[in-house]
């Protein structure tokens, strides 16, 4: 199949292509873009990383991640073409003379190329430069900058400013792969495409909201930089805060990249601020000790592979937090999010007021909240828990709780569900950033995040402990039962 764009950028640049992000995400999105027909003939990919590595020899690594990573069989011919798109080029990312060989390696023309740094955020800057100095920045061009952003505002704005130097803002892509998943990208249209949701979406008809992003994996290997980071930083500041943003923000205008982001930067700034004095009332903040996962022992965060004994990173956050606008004014979103949990789950959970008046006392006592599901991962779908009749003639009327159940690989059976990264990239190619974060969403979501982590700093306390295998700290549920209220689970 030939679908493609002749606007798409024609030299993919991945800086950081040994990495585990590209292996695992980038390469085999590319791969699918190529079965799809949606990279061109002409389409190069470079992959630049900092080992010195024979092209036959990368080429057959790339082969082995694809086999891999992707679950389907693949295609061998495709597989073929997509390894003629490759090149390798050794650089090292601080050395400015050494983007005079990468100079050779692409085409001397004014085509759009894709930078995409899927390296430490620290080098970004680094990085730009050198493109910079070796001529290699026009502005067709588009650069991907992976988060974390920084570890809090101002290391943010540090290193925007270093990338801004050389690229203009409709330049940057800063990615954040939730907004690419199909479930994220539907609450738009759930929203804003349904009246039964459009003309209930608001105070006067939600109780409140909770927001569930829970893996079951440990720390894979990353002690070290995730002990810099934390759950607040790697998880709560980008993806919940993003979800957040999308599920209460206004109408745009239009569907555009601006309008988008115009409505969701609103959200993150009305976010009632969570300081040294409401702190212990609005959040929990766990670590993970020695426990069981689907039977099998597994490691506390302090008995992992690297560890330091006396570490107080946060591996589980959960939060009530409270947007300050006419819409949502005492509507609770508690979020939460955790490593070593149950299972991998994300989801959101809608829950409605309560009817006033209950006509079926005498078969159901105490009706239930009409209650909205929205699965981001696994089996992507949506379910509508609703109160339905039980079939039969007895005399007195039956009824019982049901869901409306749509799920994405059930309904859409003979349609794969594209991956984030695949959406995103092909995004980029176009040139369209729409589903891509602005530098004042981030600026403001860590400006919200950073007073978190400052109050959790001044009370100098450690982490509850949480046993892994299990749902998070015992007072992560005290959080939400203060509001007589109780997580989904």
């Amino acid at each position: 199949m030939k679908n493609v764009d002749n606007q798409l950028a024609s030299e993919i640049v991945i800086f950081g292509a040994l990495g585990d992000l590209s292996r695992r995400k980038l390469l085999p999105s590319l791969y699918q873009l190529q079965l799809a027909g949606l990279l061109s003939d002409q389409t190069r990919i470079i992959a630049v990383a900092r080992n010195d590595m024979a092209l036959k020899e990368f080429k057959q690594l790339i082969k082995d991640s694809l086999q891999e990573f992707i679950d389907e069989t693949l295609d061998a011919q495709v597989v073929a073409s997509f390894l003629e798109k490759l090149v390798y080029q050794h650089l090292d990312f601080k050395d400015i003379k050494a983007y005079k060989q990468l100079a050779k390696t692409l085409s001397s023309g004014q085509g759009a190329r894709l930078y995409y740094y899927s390296t430490p955020p620290a080098i970004y800057g680094d990085i730009s430069e050198g493109l910079q100095a070796s001529n290699l920045i026009n502005a067709n061009d588009r650069v991907v900058m992976e988060k974390p952003i920084g570890h809090c505002l101002e290391s943010s704005k540090v290193i925007n400013d270093q990338v801004s130097r050389y690229f203009a803002e409709n330049q940057i892509y800063r990615i954040d792969h939730y907004l690419g998943k199909e479930t994220v990208l539907n609450l738009l249209v759930l929203r804003f495409a349904n009246s039964l949701f459009t003309n209930n979406w608001d105070r006067n008809s939600i109780d409140h909201v909770q927001i569930t992003v829970a893996e079951s994996v440990g720390i894979e290997g990353r002690w070290g930089f995730y002990d810099e980071a934390g759950q607040m930083r790697d998880m709560v500041q980008n993806h919940l805060l993003q979800v957040l943003s999308l599920l209460a923000m206004e109408p745009p205008a239009e569907l555009c990249a601006d309008s988008v982001r115009d409505e969701k930067l609103k959200v993150i700034k009305a976010l009632k601020p969570i300081t040294r004095q409401n702190v212990k009332d609005k959040t929990v903040r766990g670590q993970y000790t020695d426990g069981f996962l689907n039977g099998v022992p597994v490691p506390g965060y302090l008995n992992e592979e690297g560890a330091k004994a006396n570490s107080s990173t946060e591996t589980f956050v959960a939060i009530k937090a409270e947007i300050d606008n006419w819409r949502w004014a005492g509507v609770p979103f508690y979020l939460r999010t955790g490593k070593r949990m149950p299972q991998k789950q994300s989801e959101i959970v809608v829950h409605f007021k309560q009817q006033a008046h209950n006509i079926f006392s005498e078969s159901y006592a105490d009706l239930p909240a009409n209650k909205l599901t929205i699965r981001l991962q696994p089996d992507e779908g949506v379910e509508l828990d609703m109160m339905n009749k039980i079939p039969g003639i007895a005399s007195q009327m039956q009824i019982q709780e049901n869901k409306l159940d749509l799920s994405f690989s059930q309904a859409y059976d003979n349609q794969r569900v594209v991956d984030a990264y695949e959406r995103l990239l092909l995004e980029v190619l176009r040139g369209d950033q729409s589903l891509f974060v602005r530098r004042d969403e981030v600026e403001a979501a860590w400006q919200w995040a950073d007073s978190i982590i400052d109050a959790w700093q001044s009370t100098n306390e450690a982490p509850k402990s949480y046993a892994a295998g299990s749902w998070g700290p015992v007072s992560s549920i005290a959080l939400i039962a203060r509001d007589d209220r109780q997580w989904v689970e």
